[in-house]
């Protein structure tokens, strides 16, 4: 029994037409899911991947109007990792994110480093696994360049040895300087770095928890491994799309592990996923309320 790499990473963002603008338009993911947040329904709740909607693509956001900036530190996740296919992919990207006025910063032929207009860290990283790529469709970003599905996270640890015992527990492996959680079709990593001195702030431009993917039929097995591991995770927690536990690994960082399936197509049909706002079947009869509530986004793809 195996974890079948990132299932997705949620981060915080306070304006969510700006975050649409560069998830999906910039950096060319498909809106797969326009939401609100379960826990706090007067809020969206937006996810971004591949043109399918596949977990390892899938980097998502809680929109708090006004949350004031955030500061990635101990105990946080500070950077997000994603699959790219060669050198010249970080040459086009590069190019791409300086005509929006992104800075990044080059690795010679392994990797680009830029954070998005709210400072959440990105790094695009030539990798050669086998797993298959997770490419979206945009216009303007061809598809041999596109962006692959995640490589994994960085986070900060101030004793990052802490947290061996449940990774060994969950059956992370160590790989180079990190962890790997690897299953029959797709690996994803976690590595830890020496935190900054500044106290750690949950806000815009941070990330609030990073998922792990497993087969449905394994996820209770899962919260029982967690369990046995030390931490202390939540109830199977159904969030329509999938079904999560949560629980912190002991350097801090918030982990889920989510299920492959059932999938956004559960409420919208693949060819429209995204174009309206999806509200699981408990939160319907709120409809009226939410859409007095949130903001009305204009999507790039849709647009063009």
């Amino acid at each position: 029994m195996k974890l079948e790499g990132v299932h997705h990473v949620t981060a915080i963002t306070a304006q969510a037409q700006q975050n649409v603008d560069f998830y999906a338009g910039v950096l060319g993911l498909r809106m797969v899911k326009k939401t609100v947040n379960q826990d706090d329904p007067t809020v969206y709740h937006l996810f971004y991947a591949d043109e399918q909607g596949d977990a390892g693509s899938d980097i998502t956001f809680f929109e708090y109007p006004g949350s004031p900036p955030g500061r990635a530190g101990d105990g946080m996740v500070h950077t997000v990792g994603w699959r790219v296919a060669s050198a010249e992919a970080l040459g086009f990207w590069a190019e791409r994110l300086e005509g929006a006025g992104i800075e990044s910063e080059r690795d010679g032929d392994s990797s680009l480093r830029f954070a998005d207009p709210e400072g959440l860290a990105h790094e695009l990283r030539v990798t050669s696994v086998n797993d298959e790529p997770l490419i979206a469709e945009h216009p303007d970003v061809p598809e041999e360049v596109a962006l692959q599905g995640f490589d994994g996270v960085r986070a900060y640890s101030s004793n990052p040895d802490a947290s061996a015992g449940l990774l060994e527990a969950l059956e992370f492996e160590r790989v180079d300087e990190g962890w790997e959680a690897r299953g029959e079709s797709r690996g994803g990593m976690i590595a830890y770095d020496t935190p900054p001195p500044e106290r750690a702030l949950q806000g815009a431009g941070t990330v609030h928890h990073v998922a792990w993917a497993s087969m449905m039929e394994e996820h209770e097995a899962w919260r029982e491994k967690v369990a046995q591991g030390g931490a202390r995770p939540t109830p199977v927690i159904d969030r329509f799309y999938f079904r999560s536990i949560y629980f912190r690994e002991p350097s801090g960082v918030l982990f889920e592990i989510a299920t492959l399936g059932p999938g956004f197509t559960a409420d919208e049909p693949l060819e429209t996923l995204g174009e309206r706002l999806s509200l699981p079947p408990d939160y319907e009869p709120l409809r009226d309320r939410i859409e007095a509530t949130v903001i009305p986004l204009v999507n790039p793809r849709q647009s063009a």
